[in-house]
């Protein structure tokens, strides 16, 4: 199902050990009521945001909220480890740290499941089996009821399907106007501009054929083209946004809603995740799937071409 995600990485305060305090609650509780109103009923988490304090002032929310879990899904994340024996950050999907970590993570966010349990990065030293064995052991104690990924390609996917006994539902990966390293691998395939492109080609094609979803994190690129002052400014990013305030007005939209209805109305079916802790900037994304109706094919194309400052081929 296409639809807005409400990534919560911004609530919770500072990324600090300090624990976080009533004013954190009262922002997170506007964001949901936000978002509720603009039409988001999925609600994205990882252990590690804020240091957990992201999961635990949403779960001071729920707690105070009667009624509140049963009108959401919440999904979160494991997989990353911060600040922990003499290393900044690493990655750790065996068996015991999945277990150890969506515990936590259930605790924090005062619910007993999750509807969707994403693995945050892949880690090199996973084993396949291993992982499927912390999911199936999660789904059999009714912790978690479904199993997406985060910044993996198509190769992995697969290799980890392979064990698994339940299909993976998600994708999460960047994507938006501003960072297209996912849909120019696409059309550079036989070009030299394609070697500047990280994205691993097929990933989005992939997904696709096996009815995984791609949810979009950074889909608002942090305000680029919708008001906020760019670290470095740039005529491409000037006109974009420029023309995203142009068809906003044509069509009666939010420039945000434009923005996100540009990803939604890839065939693909991106969900984007809007990360704002502005209830203002959340409200103003919920006509996003009517901006994915109402742009055209060349609006579409035209906004890709004026973000990348140069035709295509």
């Amino acid at each position: 199902m296409q639809e807005v995600i409400y990534g919560c990485m911004g609530l919770g305060g500072s990324w600090s050990d300090e624990p976080h305090g009533d004013d954190h609650v009262d922002q997170a509780a506007a964001a949901v009521q936000a978002a509720l109103e603009a039409g988001i009923t999925l609600f994205d988490h990882a252990d590690i945001y804020r240091n957990g304090k992201s999961e635990a002032v949403f779960g001071e929310v729920l707690a105070a909220t009667p009624g509140l879990r049963e009108r959401i899904r919440l999904q979160t994340k494991c997989g990353i480890r911060l600040n922990e024996r003499g290393l900044q950050t690493h990655y750790d999907l065996s068996r015991e740290a999945i277990l150890e970590r969506v515990n936590g993570s259930l605790e924090r966010l005062r619910t007993d499941y999750v509807d969707v349990l994403l693995l945050h990065r892949p880690d090199p030293l996973a084993d396949p089996a291993e992982v499927a064995a912390a999911v199936g052991q999660l789904m059999a104690e009714g912790k978690m009821r479904q199993l997406g990924v985060s910044n993996m390609s198509a190769a992995q996917i697969d290799l980890l399907q392979d064990r698994l006994e339940t299909p993976v539902v998600a994708n999460q990966l960047e994507m938006s106007l501003l960072k297209r390293a996912w849909l120019e691998s696409q059309v550079l395939v036989n070009h030299p501009e394609h070697l500047d492109y990280s994205f691993p080609h097929g990933t989005l094609e992939y997904c696709m054929r096996h009815n995984i979803t791609l949810q979009a994190y950074g889909a608002l690129a942090k305000g680029a083209y919708t008001g906020a002052e760019p670290e470095s400014p740039t005529p491409a990013g000037a006109a974009t946004a420029g023309l995203v305030a142009e068809l906003a007005e044509t069509y009666g939209a939010t420039g945000e809603a434009i923005l996100l209805g540009w990803l939604m109305k890839h065939p693909a079916g991106i969900a984007p995740v809007i990360g704002t802790a502005n209830p203002d900037r959340i409200r103003a994304c919920a006509g996003a799937g009517q901006a994915a109706q109402d742009l055209t094919r060349a609006d579409w194309y035209k906004l890709w071409v004026t973000a990348r400052g140069s035709n295509i081929p």
